[in-house]
């Protein structure tokens, strides 16, 4: 990691985590916004344990209107789920349309906890913390599977993709309470599952390029497990504070956002290792 930047402490001198945040948030370039999302780890670092007025939990952030949120690059296409192309890994461009496909979540899931940061004010210091810190592994993330990307001879962009992750953080862009439900703890937590069966099936693969694939996902689950934890910690601290029992009021968020059905196989262990509790690991498996 990067020793901070010494003007960090005086870019947060007058502008806070949440604004820089929303700034970052805007940004469409890639490159321009993992930038942006590093300098927000070196104002953490810099902000160190202790209660920081950096990260001001009651300042209001509004966005420009004239920079839509949240900011993306031109490509790649936008299409339906559906008519995202599935696409063999055993090929050379098949493998790289895995990887980008990797890649395209991994640039929303940045923007889905930059988002978390700005949006929501009046929470504990600690919630920031979490999402910033979250923001930038998801960066680090980017940019790993970006540098597989061109060393397969493309780069982000370049193949179409969904924007099923972003669709949901706009349905709950008004109750953090269904946020922390239904993106880290449902639509991010469907990563803990697919992650093993996608490694298992490059392994098949069986070429250098596929065996990097699979490092990166290691790395990438490792910090998942970490990322949907702070979810489900934000979740149960929100229905704890609510009065409301966090399974019942879960099913009343699904309804209520059409969440997708989550289906089997689940990775119990690392659902588990995550704050899943056994009591909401066989609420899965409910028919």
């Amino acid at each position: 990691m990067q020793a901070p930047d010494p003007t960090a402490q005086a870019t947060t001198a007058t502008k806070s985590a949440r604004a820089c945040a929303l700034q970052a948030l805007c940004i469409g370039d890639p490159a321009a916004k993992l930038a942006a999302v590093q300098k927000l780890r070196q104002g953490l670092e810099a902000a160190g344990p202790a209660p920081s007025a950096w990260i001001d939990p009651t300042e209001t952030c509004e966005p420009d209107p004239a920079s839509p949120l949240p900011g993306r690059p031109a490509r790649p296409e936008l299409i339906a789920p559906g008519r995202v192309a599935q696409r063999s890994p055993f090929t050379p461009e098949g493998l790289a349309a895995l990887v980008h496909a990797i890649a395209h979540i991994e640039f929303n899931a940045i923007n889905l906890a930059l988002d978390a940061v700005w949006r929501f004010p009046e929470m504990p210091e600690s919630y920031y913390r979490d999402w910033l810190r979250v923001a930038c592994e998801e960066a680090s993330h980017f940019a790993l599977l970006s540098e597989h990307l061109n060393r397969l001879g493309h780069c982000y962009g370049d193949f179409p993709a969904h924007d099923g992750l972003w669709e949901m953080c706009v349905k709950t862009q008004d109750d953090i309470t269904a946020r922390m439900a239904l993106v880290p703890r449902t639509l991010e937590a469907r990563g803990l599952d697919a992650t093993p069966l996608i490694q298992a099936r490059l392994r098949k693969v069986n070429t250098p390029h596929a065996e990097r694939a699979v490092e990166i996902l290691d790395q990438i689950l490792r910090d998942e497990i970490g990322h949907v934890a702070v979810g489900n910690r934000w979740y149960g601290w929100l229905c704890a504070a609510q009065g409301l029992d966090p399974i019942t009021h879960y099913r009343t968020l699904a309804r209520q956002h059409a969440a997708p059905r989550l289906r089997p196989p689940f990775n119990t262990e690392a659902r588990r290792a995550a704050g899943f509790n056994q009591k909401e690991l066989d609420e899965l498996q409910a028919p």
